[in-house]
């Protein structure tokens, strides 16, 4: 763990930013999904690209019982069932290839598809008015599939969830407690490929998430707090705001 420290966060400056980190998962995890993005490029810059991904796994991980336990009631299981599998197949897929991923090229493909999508829900909603719901196999399969292969890869999945979620028009907590329990098992399913595949993950790594732990509890705190402040509808509107800015954010 102090080759880590003394290695990675040997500056103040890397200090502040692995704490601020914690405190923006805390708050992702909670309701405000938009922080959760900031995380992938302030963690890359302080410990590196590909061991920033597994040193952050366990932190995620972490906020997420917080959620899970605060809103699991709210779940919608159906939900959950529907895009899981689809996410599990594009976590093996990023394992697969994730050596030979070009990052930039990854993301920004990724930015054109969530901008996409918000794009076409926003036309429904306000010029359509449709009550339609895409409720199919194949579209949770989609974006399964690319929220498995964002996940695994930068931990950049919440967008693509996003989209996911207030396409079928879940209520604010049913959002959060299905989005809670979908991201909690998907990162519990992470973890052998990151011990064993990519080797991201040891109990040096471990050591220095459990430094960052008291940062998310505040995150939580703070995150369940904001959300309880936004009705119905302004929350929608927020989360497909943060989600544009998010994905602006990969270009």
């Amino acid at each position: 763990m102090f080759e880590l420290l003394e290695q990675f966060l040997n500056t103040p400056v890397n200090w502040i930013l692995f704490f601020i980190c914690g405190v923006l998962i805390g708050m992702a995890k909670t309701g405000l999904s938009g922080a959760g993005l900031m995380i992938v490029p302030i963690m890359a810059s302080v410990f590196g690209g590909k061991l920033s991904v597994g040193i952050v796994l366990p932190m995620l991980i972490f906020a997420d019982m917080f959620a899970v336990k605060y809103y699991h009631r709210h779940a919608n299981w159906r939900y959950v069932w529907m895009a899981l599998p689809w996410a599990l197949i594009g976590v093996i897929v990023a394992t697969l290839f994730g050596n030979s991923i070009d990052d930039s090229t990854f993301k920004v493909f990724m930015a054109i598809i969530i901008l996409s999508g918000i794009i076409l829900m926003l036309v429904n909603d306000v010029l359509l008015k449709s009550k339609n719901i895409p409720d199919k196999w194949w579209f949770a399969a989609i974006l399964g599939l690319a929220g498995g292969f964002t996940t695994m890869i930068g931990n950049a999945a919440g967008p693509v969830m996003a989209l996911y979620l207030l396409s079928m028009r879940l209520p604010k907590n049913n959002f959060i407690g299905t989005a809670a329990w979908f991201f909690f098992l998907i990162n519990i399913l992470k973890v052998p490929f990151h011990i064993f595949s990519w080797e991201t993950i040891s109990i040096k790594t471990v050591m220095i998430d459990i430094i960052g732990f008291p940062a998310i509890v505040i995150g939580v705190v703070i995150g369940i707090k904001l959300v309880k402040l936004f009705p119905e509808k302004i929350f929608r509107y927020f989360i497909i705001i943060s989600t544009i800015l998010s994905a602006l954010f990969l270009l």
